[in-house]
């Protein structure tokens, strides 16, 4: 989903000479003169132009398509906030700015769901008065046959798997399409025992259960529409809007859904009359639409592309009317202990103090592309904090401690290792080469080893792999599905999920210790007790120096100012979309 670009030496340059100040400050800074606009960071915790005028056309463009407008097959985080409009599911993440936003409220259910005592069972009691867009009444059984769905695999392919792994429980349930129930509503750990009553029935307790619910993997299908592989095509809607059209590579449009009753959302605002989105190849003439104020919004949130973020930056009014929110991504480097020498702590300890960590935001784009960071735990998670041990967020090495290190671990005249980057991933290339110049004062001698980005899972998601070819670091980059701590650092850092092709936990971190702190939070039914293990699990696997974080990941982002109602949503790390409206009518 990312628009990756190359950065030129002198316009990045460029870009860090106006950004190492302007976006040092807090995220409540207004960036000085802006003539009429919100400022630079409004949206990130507060709503810009709160406002309740209906009508107009929402105009967003992209140069990133959508995956699927399928729920259940849809992964990109933007369509995932673009189903806000056309889909609803039992639990939805809160239509308000920063961290409430990640609070999940009842959106199909009328309450939040009822618990049992052993953590195993979610009942479900619906709305009254739901409906599809064809005016059908939504029952309890569409939600189960939506689940269903992402079961056929062979079929629903490309969306998250997780209720799978939650549900099927040695039932080895494929799917509706090859289901012998006579309803094709097979799945024994869902049960329906009326029409507006949902039960789901876990083989452990999972507290992170009801953000699966809030995904599109979760959403009614109704069962006589359903077109199986084709639905994306125009899925059918239970939200305020529904297709007027879908056109793969040229743009989609949405209308308002006559048949969708705002009395039972009371989060969705529905503003605008219609919502379209345009799909175009040219980067650069999107950014001259949104600075031109012809455009709304880059739909992806991917950022500003170089040359426009340099003419923001150098003009207070644009900027005025910019954000440059967290995205929830930590890009970060892996530090194996598999390969020899980082078996030894103090050889980990040592990189991490030699590092430049200055040098390393620069290689991703400098102050507006991240804020260095000293943990792996994103701030738009809760548990996250301000720890940093090894004072990565000084933005300078420290070369004295490193050698101290390097003479506690046996290696006082340094050592040779490789780091395995993709290669078509150019800031994650300048990332490598900016930390193998930093090393070199500590007689570290790195070796960059670029392999083909295609070929992760069997690359340097197989730990075989990473040891016979000495892939000491791993440079990468990592979000979370769900914005919890487990949802992100689980994978990892979770020993029991090591397989030997498509791993990411590639420090192979298995501490007894560490995963029983992720069984007992999976066990907490209070957000903030789970939110204190995350953060001591994130403590001690910073503490043992596997992971050397990069940036905490921001994207500078433009909002039309005639857009109201704009906020940053940390469940997406993008505006809101649902939530927008225009306040000229057009």
């Amino acid at each position: 989903m990312k628009r990756n670009r190359t950065l030129a030496v002198a316009a990045l340059a460029a870009t860090l000479a106006l950004t190492a100040t302007a976006c040092g400050g807090s995220k409540n800074e207004t960036g000085g003169n802006n003539k009429g606009g919100a400022g630079f960071n409004a949206a990130v915790d507060k709503v810009v132009n709160p406002s309740t005028q209906k009508g107009g056309t929402l105009n967003m463009w992209t140069t990133t398509d959508v995956d699927s407008l399928d729920p259940g097959r849809a992964y990109y985080a933007s369509v995932w906030n673009f189903e806000r409009f056309y889909s609803r599911t039992l639990l939805a993440f809160d239509g308000k700015p920063g961290k409430d936003g990640l609070k999940l409220v009842p959106d199909l259910a009328a309450a939040q769901p009822e618990i049992a005592a052993d953590g195993k069972t979610y009942t479900f009691k619906l709305k009254p008065g739901l409906k599809f867009e064809d005016g059908s009444v939504i029952t309890s059984k569409d939600i189960k046959y939506g689940v269903e769905r992402i079961f056929a695999q062979d079929v629903i392919s490309g969306g998250p798997t997780y209720l799978i792994n939650e549900l099927d429980q040695g039932q080895g349930y494929k799917g509706p399409y090859t289901d012998t129930d006579p309803n094709k509503l097979g799945l024994k750990t869902v049960e329906t025992p009326d029409d507006t009553t949902i039960v789901f029935k876990l083989a452990k307790p999972n507290s992170d259960f009801p953000y699966l619910l809030a995904m599109g993997s979760a959403a009614p299908v109704p069962q006589k529409l359903d077109t199986g592989s084709k639905y994306g095509d125009k899925p059918v809607s239970s939200g305020p809007y529904k297709f007027k059209s879908a056109e793969p590579g040229k743009g989609y449009e949405l209308v308002r859904n006559e048949n969708w009753d705002a009395a039972s959302d009371p989060f969705r605002k529905a503003l605008p009359d219609v919502v379209k989105l345009t799909v175009t190849t040219n980067a650069d003439d999107m950014d001259q639409q949104l600075l031109a104020n012809s455009a709304d919004l880059d739909w992806a949130q991917t950022g500003l592309s170089q040359a426009a973020q340099v003419k923001v930056l150098q003009d207070d009014a644009l900027k005025a009317n910019t954000d440059d929110p967290y995205n929830g991504f930590i890009r970060y480097i892996t530090l194996a202990p598999s390969v020899a020498p980082f078996d030894n702590q103090h050889c980990r300890n040592a990189v991490l103090y030699a590092a430049d960590t200055t040098a390393l935001q620069t290689a991703r784009g400098g102050s507006v592309a991240g804020s260095i960071y000293g943990s792996m735990l994103p701030p738009n998670i809760l548990g996250s904090d301000n720890y940093d041990p090894f004072n990565l967020t000084q933005g300078k090495p420290n070369v004295e401690k490193a050698k101290e290190e390097l003479k506690a671990c046996g290696k006082p005249e340094g050592f040779k290792t490789n780091i395995a980057v993709r290669g078509n991933k150019p800031k994650e290339v300048n990332s490598a080469v900016a930390l193998q110049t930093a090393l070199k004062a500590v007689n570290i001698d790195v070796t960059v080893q670029q392999y083909d980005g295609k070929l992760i899972a069997s690359e340097i998601g197989a730990p075989d792999v990473v040891k016979s070819k000495g892939y000491g670091l791993i440079v990468m980059g990592w979000g979370a599905d769900y914005p919890t701590g487990s949802g992100y650092m689980q994978p990892l850092m979770d020993g029991r999920f090591i397989p030997s092709n498509g791993n990411s936990n590639y420090a192979e971190i298995n501490d007894p210790e560490v995963n029983g702190w992720f069984d007992q939070a999976a066990q907490q039914t209070d957000p903030a007790k789970a939110a204190d293990l995350y953060k001591k699990i994130n403590h001690k696997v910073i503490d043992g120096a596997y992971y050397l974080p990069i940036v905490a990941d921001k994207a500078l982002n433009w909002r039309n100012p005639r857009l109201t109602n704009v906020y940053i949503s940390d469940a997406f790390g993008e505006v809101d979309f649902q939530a927008l409206g225009v306040n000229d009518g057009k």
